[in-house]
Parts: C-alpha cells; sequence; structure tokens
C-alpha cells in the first residue's frame, strides 16, 4: 500500500514541476537558515561544558561600587585562591590564571610571539579537561621554570620531534622553560585560549599577600549539587578580615569610612557556564557574548521557519485544492477517507524529506563562508550535534504533517456528488486559510524587516559616532616599548617621513584596555574622596595627533620640567572630582606617593 501512495506521490510531483520545485526550494532554504542559526546557538550555549566539572566550577570575581561607579572586575588578588579554600571546607580545590599576553619566545634561532601565555597552577589540569597528550598533568607543572604547550605550537617550534624535554627561552623574563606536557588545542568553545600554560612557581608575584592588587583569575571547584551561593553569602567575612587591613594602609581609611562614602567592594562568585554569556565585568580573558543575542537569533530562526512552513503551506493547499474533482471521483470509485488522507500526507512527507536533504546541502555550502564571516568554527557534524538528526527528522514530520493536513483531513471529507457537481470545489474555503496564512507571513517578515533597519541603523550609528578623537589615517605600531631607550630615536626618524604628519607614542589605545583601569585618586586635600579612573600614559604629541582638542589650559610641553607631574583630564572626570569643567585647571590629583599638578583639560 505505502509503495503505491509513494508512486502515486512521484507522479503527481513530477506531473506539477514548476510547483514542486518552488515548493522544495522555498522550505529548503527556510530550514537551512535556521540550521545554521541553530548551530550558531548551539555552540554559544555549549561554552565551557566540555568541562567534566563544569557544573562545580565557579570564578571568583571582584564587585562593588567607587564613587557611584560601578566596579565590576574579573580577576582578583594573588591570595585569594588559597585563602578560600583553607577557610572553606566546602572549596575542594582552587586554581589561577596569570595572562601573560604574547611574549617573545626563542627555540635555538626561531623567535616567536604570537601564542598566548599564562601561568597556571600546578592543579591546574586537574580543575580544566584539557587532557596531556604526552606527560603527567599531575606532575606536569609541579616545578617553577616548567611549560605545557598545545599540539600546535608544538608543531611550529620543534615540528615533529617530540617536545617534552625541549627548553623555550622566554626573552622578556630572561629565563628558560622545560616542556613537560603536551594537549590537544583549547577547545573552541572556552572562555581562554592560551598556546603555553607556565607554572605557577615560577612567578614571583603569584606568592604576593597583596590584597589591593588584581591579576589572577581564580577558579573554585564546589560540591555536585552545592549551591554556591551558600558560600558566596559567607564571603564579606574574608574581605573584613583580609581587605580591610590593607586597605587602610594603602588608603588612609577604615572599611567603614570607605562604605560611609557611598563605596563598597567584594568577592562573588560566578558559575563557569555563565562566563561567556552572562557575564558584564571589565578586563575578562577574551570578549563575550550575551544571551540576549542567543533568545533574538532563536526567535528569528522559528519565524524564518514559520515563514518558511507557510510558504509550504500555502503552495500545498493551493494546489490540493484543484484536485477536489480527483478526490470525489478517488471516493466514487471505492477510495476511503483513510486511504486519502495518507495519500496527502506521504505527498507533502515526501516533500518535506526532499526540502531536508536540499537544506543539509545548503548548509554544508554555506558553513565555510558564514564560519569567515562570523570568526567562528561551526561544523555541520553529527557527533558533535547529536540533536540534529532527531531535530531534523522532528522538523520534518512536523512541517510535513502541518502543511499535508488541509488537503489531507479537509478535501478527503469532501462529499463526492457535491465535488462533482460544482467547480469551486471548497475554493472560497480554501482561499480564506490562504489568504490568513499570506497576512501572517506577510506580517513576520515586516517585523523582521524592521528589525534588520534598526539594527543597521545602530551600527551605523556606532561607527560613525563622533568619539571625541580623530580615528582616520591613524596607523598604530602596537609594542614598541621593546625598544626601550631606542623609543625616542625611533619617533623621531618616523617623523622625517614626509609621508607621516604627526607621531606620539602612548601607553595604551584611546578607549582600549589599560593596566591602571584601577587608578585611584583623591581630589585636592579631599584624602576621603577616593576617586576611580583610568589612566593612560601619553607625550605631549597625543592630543595632535589624535586631534583632540583642550577645552582649557594648555597642553604638555617639554619646555616646561614639571610637566613630568601633571595631568590632563576630561570633562566626565573633572565632574567627578567635582569641579566644574570651565574651572578645573590648577586643581590637584594625589596619590600616596605624592601629588600631581594639573595644567590643562581636554574635551570629551
Amino acid at each position: 500500500m505505502f509503495s503505491n501512495y509513494l508512486k502515486i506521490a512521484l507522479r503527481n510531483l513530477r506531473r506539477n514541476k514548476v510547483f514542486t520545485a518552488i515548493n522544495v526550494l522555498g522550505l529548503a532554504l527556510g530550514l537551512a537558515t535556521c540550521m545554521v542559526i541553530l548551530l550558531f546557538v548551539q555552540h554559544e550555549l555549549s561554552y565551557d561544558r566540555y568541562n567534566e566539572k563544569a557544573g562545580q566550577i565557579v570564578r571568583v570575581v571582584i564587585k562593588g561600587r567607587m564613587q557611584g561607579d560601578d566596579l565590576k572586575e574579573a580577576h582578583v588578588m594573588p591570595p585569594v585562591a588559597a585563602t578560600l579554600k583553607k577557610d572553606f571546607p566546602e572549596v575542594l580545590d582552587a586554581t589561577r590564571i596569570r595572562n601573560m599576553g604574547r611574549p617573545r619566545i626563542a627555540y635555538g634561532d626561531k623567535l616567536f610571539r604570537d601564542d598566548q601565555l599564562a601561568f597556571v597552577d600546578s592543579n591546574f589540569f586537574r580543575v580544566f579537561t584539557l587532557p596531556l597528550v604526552k606527560g603527567n598533568a599531575r606532575t606536569a607543572l609541579l616545578q617553577p621554570n616548567t611549560v605545557v604547550i598545545t599540539r600546535d605550537v608544538a608543531k611550529k617550534y620543534f615540528g615533529d620531534a617530540d617536545p617534552v624535554g625541549k627548553v623555550l627561552v622566554f626573552k622578556d623574563a630572561n629565563n628558560s622553560m622545560t616542556v613537560t606536557g603536551l594537549i590537544d588545542a583549547v577547545p573552541e568553545a572556552s572562555h581562554f585560549h592560551f598556546g603555553l600554560f607556565a607554572s605557577m612557581s615560577s612567578l614571583q608575584e603569584a606568592r604576593s599577600d597583596s590584597w589591593m592588587d588584581s591579576n589572577f583569575f581564580t577558579y573554585l571547584v564546589l560540591p555536585k549539587g552545592y549551591d554556591y551561593h551558600k558560600l558566596e553569602a559567607r564571603l564579606p567575612q574574608t574581605v573584613d578580615s583580609h581587605i580591610a587591613p590593607q586597605m587602610e594602609r594603602a588608603l588612609h581609611m577604615t572599611l567603614s569610612q570607605f562604605r560611609q562614602n557611598g563605596s563598597s567592594i567584594g568577592l562573588y562568585l560566578q558559575p563557569l557556564t555563565d562566563i561567556h554569556l552572562h557575564s558584564d565585568l571589565t578586563g575578562d580573558l577574551e570578549p563575550y557574548g550575551d544571551i540576549q543575542y542567543v533568545y533574538i537569533f532563536s526567535v528569528i530562526a522559528v519565524f524564518i521557519l514559520l515563514i518558511a512552513c507557510i510558504n509550504f503551506m500555502n503552495l500545498s493547499t493551493a494546489g490540493a485544492a484543484k484536485r477536489s474533482r480527483e478526490v470525489g471521483i478517488r471516493k466514487v470509485l471505492g477510495s476511503e477517507k483513510r486511504q486519502l488522507v495518507q495519500q496527502f500526507l506521504s505527498e507533502s512527507l515526501l516533500l518535506t524529506a526532499f526540502a531536508l536533504v536540499l537544506a543539509l546541502a545548503i548548509v554544508w555550502l554555506v558553513l565555510p563562508f558564514f564560519n569567515r564571516l562570523t570568526g567562528l568554527q561551526l561544523k555541520l557534524d553529527l557527533t558533535l550535534s547529536p540533536w540534529l538528526i532527531p531535530g531534523l527528522l522532528l522538523a520534518g514530520l512536523f512541517t510535513g504533517l502541518l502543511a499535508g493536513s488541509y488537503p489531507a483531513f479537509f478535501l478527503s471529507a469532501f462529499n463526492p456528488i457535491a465535488v462533482l457537481k460544482t467547480r469551486s470545489g471548497g475554493d472560497r474555503k480554501s482561499a480564506g486559510l490562504r489568504g490568513g496564512l499570506v497576512v501572517f507571513q506577510f506580517f513576520i517578515s515586516i517585523c523582521l524587516i524592521i528589525g534588520t533597519a534598526v539594527v543597521y541603523r545602530q551600527l551605523s550609528y556606532i561607527q560613525h559616532r563622533q568619539l571625541g578623537y580623530d580615528r582616520d589615517k591613524v596607523v598604530v605600531v602596537e609594542e614598541t616599548y621593546w625598544l626601550g631607550k631606542n623609543l625616542n630615536a625611533f619617533r623621531d626618524q618616523l617623523r622625517q617621513d614626509p609621508r607621516i604628519a604627526s607621531v606620539s607614542a602612548s601607553e595604551y589605545l584611546p578607549a582600549g584596555p589599560s593596566d591602571n583601569n584601577n587608578f585611584f585618586t583623591y581630589p585636592d586635600d579631599e584624602s576621603l574622596r577616593q576617586i576611580k579612573g583610568i589612566r593612560y600614559g601619553v607625550d605631549e604629541s597625543y592630543l595632535g595627533t589624535l586631534g583632540m582638542s583642550l577645552a582649557a589650559g594648555r597642553n604638555f610641553s617639554r619646555a616646561f620640567g614639571a610637566d613630568s607631574s601633571a595631568a590632563i583630564v576630561n570633562e566626565t572626570a573633572a565632574r567627578a572630582f567635582g569641579w566644574a569643567p570651565d574651572a578645573a585647571v590648577g586643581h590637584t590629583l594625589s596619590r600616596y606617593e605624592g601629588d600631581v599638578k594639573r595644567p590643562g583639560m581636554w574635551s570629551a
């Protein structure tokens, strides 16, 4: 019986080739678009879940307020890991990461500087699931000056030779490290990606007992099923016992005075699986995503699939309505309603099956271009996405049954005599159904078009907004600090090039990250009004090179020797210090290592 249904279905589809092609192609494009979006959503939701202890790991972060400004940082103080493990028995393990950027690394006569280095504790590979291909995970980083590298780094440095036992020279620190382990690449869906993991015992900074410097990403392992909020509720006692004494010595104010000024500081816990999509912290290891985008793209995928299904249903019902006389003749010849339902549903499911196969082919062809556009590495891999086959089968079954429901159940219920006598064959009801579907389809399409237009205008605004400085025709030469004392000579040589209008040296990019994100100063003599700001070290050509204009005062100048203790602030900073922007010149900013005289201010 089924083979008979299949033969009739194929015969009808061949008879209406244009109808079949349009219907299959439309549904295939909708399914393919939906699949690509769902692959992206699945990728975003999978971050850090490769870890076997993903549900037990939390990260310690800092949150608070400083003079009305939020303080949210992903890195904490060096002693936090050891202190929390000692003070709280529910902390089963604790490990740290110290990001060291891209140092210069030499092996033989080769010099490399494009691989990310992190110093990690010896138990790092016990906390995170990064199996060693070579070496012992428990002992690889126990000794100082040892390092574990990824397979890609090993290939680049040593070729096909065994990397274990090889010695790498770290030029910046002027020391050598022995390779003691090899791992595969860190999974793409991870919130960190390093090529080299060096032993934390090699780092003097890691042994510091300072609770005022925060450069270490700290992770705790908690018992299975443990509510991390219970531990988080007990962390204020750590702040009171460890941070408060050092704060009083460094800031010359007690923790009570600090809080009386409207400021606060505390340690909080962040689940590992929340880092990528639910984080709003500064100074993280890598840029993170946003759960709102996951929701938005999920809704868009549903809408696109609805549009494709509605289009499929419209074409199916339009074609089926023309077959009302066929239904009448079949009934006269003895066909039962059940047989007609099965016939129409089999045709609809066959069309859907063709569309699914074509959709998979489209996704396979489009993914490389999509990956180049987004910088991701999405794969149509059934082993990595076990939900794909069941999801596709359910989507195809749902679409096929939904699209075939009208011709199957409505037309099969026709009275054969009435159908053979009239030409309409129920076309009014069919037209009414199709009209409603078309209206709904256009409504969803218009919503998507409006949403696209809004996003485009927002992106255009971001790209063309005036930032307070001229970023056009400005070229950045990074990491010139390696030149040391030769920096001034390099800068003077560039100025001699007639193609270069201006040259400036600065510690950081404008509006970019700074190692002085927590630069605490107080205005004039108000030592209890600590203001948290960001400091950038620049030269006297910086404002002119970037086209910044002064609202008051003057620029730095080599003619004024005292400018080494001078500062220029923007209008927002002036207001934070309690100064009118046009009357800020002459005020002082102080830190406990001395006063800083302000000669001018540039407009923000």
